[in-house]
């Protein structure tokens, strides 16, 4: 069927590929087809099954020929895809670079364009000079913690007192027209705010400082002309606003009984702190881990060759997409939406992160390569010991994380991990480090990207 494949190579790993179909062929596949549709279809003045191939012809023929043109091109691309090195990525589909027409009398030609997967051509990966940066830990990020565990064992309890700022109040309030009476209609109730806060639109919990559970107030407020409330913007408003409901945060003491509350395994609070101490330690030691391993791998990327192709940027850039509006908690319409009113369309913001992405699939791209030139593999056992690493410090079990991994089809991905992992430890084994710059904590730990 396929009588010549031509091969060109562009820029950006995409390729041309052109593929001749012998006329036989192609005429055999436009008479199956004619004699398909003639036992099948039925006109005017002719029995289903007898209508003649020239009626046909006369009356379907442009249209059966594209079938058979498209039939052509799907058949002919997945055989050759089976036999040649140049095939598509997966997320894409090979571009027509015309409208062809079949011709009976002749061979039919036509050529698709389409992305490959680069090549990539290492520089050295062993025997550098890599900087590996410090983490320094201090009281205060221990302060933090304890801070962030009081919080989280806080209590909230009714407040007899006045409100206060940071107390959370429940309110009823109406609108009053000019001779004090209430305008109907403009009573709300059961209006939770947290006192001082300013996130009101009325702005009424500033107004409660000092109120007691059931006393009432009026209160004139006159809007500027810029406020976000199209409907308040440059108006004056007499309110009338009740504290219907005070209550107020207890924080625990610090102290030997709230370790034992967060956890059976504390004794005294010496306990916790020392538990802290540890996972601090903990964290700034992978974090330090991943900075090396991403000071290093810059190296290498620097030093090895490759020509990504575009589809791949955009499928990284989505993928940062994603990511981006599932951490605000939005649907991806929503997203473009706000970006675009902030003057921000989704297109600028990937020009903005197409550096990094594609500095990421570089170093994806090159870890991959060293994983195959190094030939290392992952035992079953040495799986297990993946997973158990996995789940330190968590109350999954070592069952439950493999059954997950493996209902979820994601056994390939962990095996992936597992290798990266032991590149990293060979390759950290490998590499002369000198001191870098010492970061604190919060710095290490931090980040603001998508």
């Amino acid at each position: 069927m396929i009588k010549n494949k031509e091969i060109t190579h562009l820029e950006h790993s995409r390729v041309k590929l052109t593929l001749t179909i012998e006329k036989e062929a192609a005429a055999e596949e436009y008479s199956k087809l004619l004699s398909d549709y003639s036992k099948k279809i039925q006109l005017p003045g002719f029995r289903k099954g007898k209508v003649p191939v020239a009626v046909l012809e006369r009356k379907y023929g442009d249209s059966l020929k594209a079938e058979v043109v498209q039939k052509i091109i799907e058949d002919s691309l997945k055989t050759v895809f089976q036999d040649i090195e140049e095939k598509p990525l997966p997320y894409m589909v090979p571009e027509l670079q015309e409208d062809y027409k079949l011709g009976l009398d002749q061979d039919f030609c036509f050529t698709v364009a389409y992305d490959i997967f680069p090549t990539v051509e290492l520089g050295p990966y062993t025997g550098l000079t890599v900087e590996k940066p410090s983490v320094k830990i201090t009281g205060d990020d221990q302060k933090r913690e304890l801070e962030v565990l009081v919080e989280q064992n806080s209590f909230i309890v009714e407040k007899d007192g006045a409100a206060e700022k940071d107390n959370t109040a429940t309110l009823a309030y109406w609108e009053l027209d000019e001779a004090g009476a209430e305008i109907p209609n403009t009573r709300k109730k059961d209006i939770p705010l947290v006192v001082g806060a300013g996130n009101d639109i009325y702005g009424l919990d500033l107004e409660l400082d000092g109120m007691k559970k059931g006393e009432t107030k009026t209160i004139t407020k006159t809007f500027p002309e810029d406020h976000g409330n199209k409907d308040l913007a440059g108006k004056t408003k007499k309110i009338a606003l009740e504290l219907t409901g005070l209550r107020e945060k207890k924080r625990p003491e610090l102290n030997d009984e709230l370790a034992q509350d967060i956890s059976d395994s504390y004794n005294t609070l010496e306990d916790l702190k020392a538990d802290i101490d540890k996972r601090l330690q903990d964290v700034a030691a992978a974090r330090t881990r991943a900075m090396t391993v991403e000071a290093l791998m810059n190296q290498v990327v620097q030093n090895s060759t490759m020509d990504l192709p575009e589809s791949m940027v955009r499928a990284e850039l989505e993928r940062l997409w994603r990511q981006f509006a599932g951490r605000h908690r939005l649907r991806e319409e929503e997203l473009e939406r706000v970006l675009a009113s902030q003057g921000t369309p989704k297109d600028s913001l990937f020009e903005e992160w197409r550096p990094r992405a594609e500095t990421s699939l570089k170093m994806q791209l090159c870890i991959n390569k060293m994983i195959e030139n190094e030939k290392i593999e992952v035992s079953d056992e040495a799986m297990d010991d993946f997973f158990r690493e996995q789940i330190k410090g968590s109350s999954v079990s070592f069952d439950d994380m493999k059954d997950y991994y493996t209902k979820n089809n994601l056994i390939d991905t962990a095996r992936h991990d597992a290798q990266e992992k032991k590149l990293f430890d060979q390759l950290l084994e490998q590499n002369t480090f000198t001191a870098g710059r010492e970061m604190s904590f919060t710095d290490a730990v931090g980040g603001g990207q998508p």
